[in-house]
């Protein structure tokens, strides 16, 4: 049961990533606000530096639904996979604070530091074999 709820986790989680790509790509409102990003004043989410973080998003979904994927169909690769992917999603998320609703930003660090966490602690292959 515990195997089923990780994989929902990580495949919706994974799908969540979509709005960052279609907030710097589309005029598709998803509830981000027109601040700039944390870092600079002038970088907005349709700026060519939210752009990049844009297709940073995307990758973030790809590497996180293949993790869900490979955690469901046993696959060896599936952990290093959810730890890149977590990885690429803080970088991704953190500089947007600013601009990002509230509860997508906490719910969605909390979830990649938790997956990192678990991933890479000393405790990492009884979590995997856990989920095997």
């Amino acid at each position: 049961m515990l195997r089923i709820i990780i994989i929902l986790a990580l495949l919706m989680h994974g799908i969540g990533h979509i709005i960052g790509f279609l907030a710097a790509w589309t005029p598709v409102p998803v509830g981000f606000s027109n601040h700039p990003w944390a870092l600079s004043g002038g970088v907005t989410m349709t700026s060519p530096a939210g752009r990049a973080f844009g297709l940073l998003w995307l990758v973030a979904m790809i590497g996180t639904v293949a993790a869900g994927l490979g955690l469901l169909f046993h696959q060896d690769w599936w952990a290093p996979l959810a730890v890149a992917a977590s990885v690429i999603s803080l970088v991704v998320w953190l500089p947007w604070w600013q601009t990002v609703p509230r509860g997508s930003l906490v719910g969605a660090v909390a979830f990649d530091l938790l997956i990192i966490l678990a991933l890479l602690s000393p405790w990492a292959d009884r979590v995997i074999r856990a989920l095997d």
